[in-house]
């Protein structure tokens, strides 16, 4: 009887063991299902507050022109600066002779030589070498960063081998691609306004960074001229216009973004001085810091903006690039930490801060096409120490990616589309006439022939979030297509890689070829006191183009 009592008891005891495991499983069912619904919820909320349907990308693009103009017409007129570049010509692939860059846009440089062959040999050969500036010039004064990059320049140079040769006349020209603000003064010439990307050179502020640099040059005895001043973004709009005459626009989406395009020179109010004879003027937009109430703004963005270096500035950078595409992911997975626990009962330390995501392991997470999504546990495990995640949480995560990564996109896409709306290329004609600068009623329009060249618009691309982020393109891309409609078959969106340093050395070259025209010219009207002879020599040294026959009687022989 005992023993049967006690039998009894062992089963009681077993079944409220099993009752009380069943229990916590259950507990913890509901508990997980109570997390993904609540992340799930977060993940919709956001994915709503991004949304970039055509309509609201119509809108932005009407607003991105609109700007566009304002900032043409006045200096603080819009959020876009619209700094005219003095490249008022680009080159056209005649350009030949050997040609050197410096590429200053971070905490390395680049010095490049090319050798141009004109038409038939185009780029012939190129060297380039790239060095890293040591920390304490970053900090240090502007003799010592400028003679820095002087001694590493001169000592390319004279290791210059027998493939490089200076054309007969030719000394050497360089193009120095300066990828900090500046205000541009000459064509090679520009005051720093401030520094960024970690430098605190001082007294290089409000300095002419171009007399900076040749100064530094001279004081080591060599002769070499800089040609031209430019930033990376028209570095590779003249690359990519040395290839193709269609390049009417450039855009860099990297780390950072802007945007360069080529405008009419009487489109251009704030202009001060005598219109360029070629008619046009590139155009510096500065476009990070486009700013428009229809732009998908959300909690992510106030709060990154708010915690960063400069908030209140360059909106549209912190949607579009690079920089700032990872970060906005982690700041969506720290509310789901926070609110639905995803990532167990206490929120991962590193989690918190900032940029610790960046936007290659976004990237690689986004492009997770495994069945269980292996990539983004490695991506979550190496980067903060998360392990054992589900995969419906791992899901979460890649959607999350998914919608950061299409809203910059798309965002980016109606950036484009707004500058081809601003010079007429966006397909949007009415009886032979193309609407531009349709701003608060003021409509200038003007014949679609006369915007000459072959009818299609070829936008040069640079920068490794396009190149790399193939998500990112792919979605871009897309929707130029549906911006656009029919007018999409006209217009190429193509990867100019490297295009900064190459541009500069080939805007060196086209600025050179027009300066020895300019001197010819100067030399040709001088008058009858220089003789015949020695003005044939100087027309021939200077490769002109001119007939003798036509030129004589002009001459006063």
């Amino acid at each position: 009887m005992g023993q049967s009592k006690a039998m009894a008891g062992v089963y009681i005891a077993c079944a409220a063991a099993a009752c009380a495991a069943a229990a916590v499983v259950l507990t913890q069912r509901v508990k997980v299902r109570s997390q993904k619904y609540t992340a799930r919820k977060i993940l919709v909320e956001f994915q709503e507050a991004c949304e970039t349907p055509l309509p609201r990308l119509r809108q932005v693009v009407d607003a991105m022109a609109v700007e566009m103009h304002a900032g043409l017409v006045s200096e603080g007129g819009s959020k876009l600066k619209m700094l005219p570049t003095f490249i008022d010509h680009l080159p056209d692939g005649n350009e030949k002779g050997l040609y050197y860059a410096v590429d200053l846009g971070g905490t390395n440089f680049r010095v490049l030589r090319t050798q141009l062959g004109g038409l038939e040999g185009r780029v012939i050969k190129q060297e380039y070498e790239e060095v890293a500036i040591p920390p304490e010039l970053m900090l240090g004064t502007s003799e010592q960063l400028f003679d820095f990059i002087a001694k590493e320049l001169v000592s390319f140079v004279a290791r210059e081998g027998e493939d490089f040769r200076l054309h007969e006349g030719q000394s050497r020209e360089i193009g120095f691609t300066f990828s900090f603000p500046c205000k541009q003064t000459a064509v090679n010439s520009g005051t720093l306004l401030q520094w960024t990307k970690g430098f605190k050179v001082n007294d290089a502020i409000g300095q002419d960074v171009v007399a900076a640099l040749q100064g530094s040059i001279e004081r080591r005895g060599y002769k070499m001229r800089i040609a031209a001043l430019v930033n990376d973004t028209v570095g590779t709009l003249a690359g990519g216009r040395y290839w193709n005459n269609d390049v009417m626009i450039a855009v860099i989406l990297g780390t950072g973004t802007n945007a360069c395009y080529v405008e009419r020179a009487e489109s251009i109010s704030k202009w001060g001085g005598e219109l360029p004879k070629s008619g046009q003027m590139v155009i510096n937009m500065e476009w990070g810091n486009f700013w428009s109430s229809h732009l998908p703004r959300t909690y992510v963005d106030e709060l990154l903006d708010n915690e960063s270096l400069n908030p209140g500035e360059y909106g549209f950078e912190k949607m579009i690039s690079g920089m700032y595409l990872g970060d906005c992911v982690r700041r969506v997975l720290v509310r789901m930490a926070q609110q639905a626990g995803i990532f167990g009962p206490h929120v991962p330390h590193k989690l918190l801060e900032a940029f610790t995501l960046q936007t290659p392991d976004m990237s690689k997470m986004h492009h997770d096409d495994s069945s269980d999504l292996k990539m983004v546990a490695e991506v979550l495990k190496t980067v903060y120490g998360i392990h054992n995640t589900t995969l419906g949480i791992r899901k979460i995560v890649l959607a999350v990616c998914d919608i950061v990564c299409q809203r910059g996109a798309r965002l980016a896409a109606a950036g484009i589309v707004g500058i081809l709306k601003k010079i007429g290329r966006d397909g949007s004609t009415a009886n032979g006439f193309i609407r531009r600068n349709d701003v608060n009623g003021i409509h200038d329009e003007l014949t679609v022939n006369s915007i000459g060249g072959s009818g299609k618009t070829v936008v040069a691309m640079d920068g490794g979030l396009y190149e790399h982020y193939s998500k990112f393109r792919n979605y871009m891309q897309q929707a130029v297509r549906e911006l656009l409609g029919d007018a999409a078959k006209n217009v190429f969106i193509e990867l100019s890689k490297d295009g900064s340093g190459i541009g500069a050395a080939i805007l060196a070259a086209s600025h050179a070829e027009t300066r020895k025209s300019k001197l010819f010219k100067e030399k040709i009207l001088a008058g009858p006191q220089q003789c015949y002879s020695e003005r044939r020599t100087i027309a021939s040294q200077l490769g002109a183009a001119l007939s003798w026959a036509a030129m004589v009687p002009k001459l006063g022989k």
